[in-house]
């Protein structure tokens, strides 16, 4: 069968060498540099020797800009998070204050005094520019802080247990995400795992039998992203406190979230606090930075001073060490709770927590029209009372009263596929919006919006 080569469409496409020399190349590579022109403009060709379609130079010259634009574009950018959980684990949990992001600018544009003391003229210690807030705030004898909780319940373990035992209720083997597991926590501290007890009960005497001349502490797991319910016990801290200390033995509490203050002020649910389990005896307790307290990426540990200068001394401490721009942030937002009547104004996440449902649904009331006329007629936008939740690994079975624009099928009831295509072009827009599937319908709950103008100026234009 004879085949006609010349009319083959890919014998006539030009070198990268060639097009390279193109003005509207040159240009590019003059904005944005040779190696990485180079680099997308060899990628076009190859498209077109795959799909073997003929070179057009307008064409082209669009799908190397389209290929630059996406190359240049940030991957980690800002969304709307309209999914109705508060502290979402996926969409970076709390936002930031306008005083933290202010401070982090600060110490990001050049040199800071992170490690230095300018009393002295000598070498400082970073965790200095939080441990008075920290103890302030929370009582404790002294504090340090690492990258996340779980790198803060590593130290403590490594430091503390190494090589030894440590009892744990079965009922507190939290696994949270990312399947990231406390038992295997503790097999990376090196030290070893004792369970006692069962899921739902635990009483003292487990913990009691538990105990031997290899025992290095006792521990508490505040189950903070989930709730056993029903036929249940568990022991209070103080009980578990004395018992540690009658044997002579360090008591530890990792909190998960962790929280400042009681939200029962703003009308949220309680939630354990550090100054607690100071209150109730124990020595040393963790939680995070970024849930509850409303801060940045972290992992906080306040307690006795001679047991946080043990963490401070070990090795782990260095690589689980936080840079200059979340102790910067961190300082900022603990400044914060200086002032604990304007905090639910002040703090972002606070905010959005303590917002009444009516409050809510005037924004709504005020986003309908909008979005309808961006939607199109193919779907029905109404304002409904939904329940959120406070987040993910932070209170997650707590709801939340809140309202959303919910958009479902202006005839019939939708296909799953044009559902997942209608929340796939509200995460294409300009600034991203997350909502949820539920019930047949694309759910934006507002509860967390808090730029309307970001959210109405990208549906000017009809999708």
């Amino acid at each position: 069968m004879y085949m006609d080569l010349s009319a083959d469409p890919r014998r006539t496409l030009p070198s990268v060498d060639q097009l390279l020399r193109w003005p509207w190349v040159a240009e590019l590579a003059a904005q944005h540099g040779q190696p990485l022109v180079k680099e997308i403009i060899a990628q076009a060709l190859s498209t077109l020797r795959i799909t073997v379609t003929p070179f057009d130079a307008d064409a082209f010259c669009g799908a190397v800009q389209n290929i630059l634009t996406t190359r240049l574009s940030p991957s980690l950018r800002r969304v709307l998070n309209l999914t109705g959980t508060v502290l979402h684990t996926n969409l970076g949990r709390a936002p930031l204050p306008e005083e933290a992001i202010a401070a982090m600018t600060a110490v990001a544009r050049g040199a800071s005094n992170l490690e230095f003391d300018l009393d002295s003229g000598r070498r400082g210690d970073r965790d200095a520019h939080l441990e008075a807030w920290l103890c302030r705030l929370t009582g404790a004898e002294a504090a340090t802080v690492v990258n996340n909780n779980a790198a803060a319940v590593l130290l403590m373990l490594n430091t503390l247990a190494k090589g030894k035992e440590v009892p744990v209720s079965r009922g507190e083997l939290v696994e949270i995400g990312g399947a990231f597991r406390m038992p295997d926590v503790m097999l990376r501290a090196q030290c070893k795992l004792r369970e006692v007890g069962t899921t739902n009960r635990t009483h003292l005497a487990d913990y009691a039998e538990a105990i031997t001349p290899r025992t290095s502490l006792l521990m508490t797991v505040h189950t903070s992203n989930y709730k056993v319910v029903g036929f249940t016990a568990t022991v209070p801290e103080q009980r578990l406190a004395q018992l540690a200390h009658d044997h002579d033995l360090p008591y530890i509490v990792d909190l998960g979230s962790g929280s400042l203050v009681d939200l029962r002020r703003w009308g949220l649910p309680a939630e354990p606090t550090p100054m607690d389990s100071i209150a109730n005896g124990a020595d040393l307790v963790s939680f995070s930075g970024d849930k509850l307290l409303g801060g940045p990426q972290c992992g906080i540990i306040v307690g006795r001073r001679e047991l946080i200068g043990r963490l401070k001394k070990n090795p782990l401490k260095r690589a689980l060490r936080c840079d200059k721009l979340t102790i910067a942030a961190l300082e900022a937002v603990l400044r914060l709770y200086s002032d604990p009547e304007r905090l639910g104004e002040r703090l972002p996440s606070l905010r959005a927590l303590s917002r009444s449902r009516e409050n809510i649904a005037e924004q709504c009331e005020r986003l309908m029209a909008p979005l309808a006329a961006w939607v199109g007629q193919g779907y029905e936008v109404t304002s409904e009372a939904v329940m959120g939740q406070i987040g993910s690994g932070a209170l997650p079975i707590e709801q939340l009263p809140s309202q959303a624009l919910v958009l479902r099928s202006a005839t019939a009831k939708r296909s799953g596929s044009q559902l997942n295509a209608l929340a796939a072009s509200l995460r294409g827009l300009p600034v991203p919006i997350i909502g949820r599937i539920q019930d047949a319908s694309v759910i934006l709950d507002c509860r967390c919006l808090d730029d309307e103008t970001a959210f109405l100026e990208q549906l000017k234009d009809r999708r």
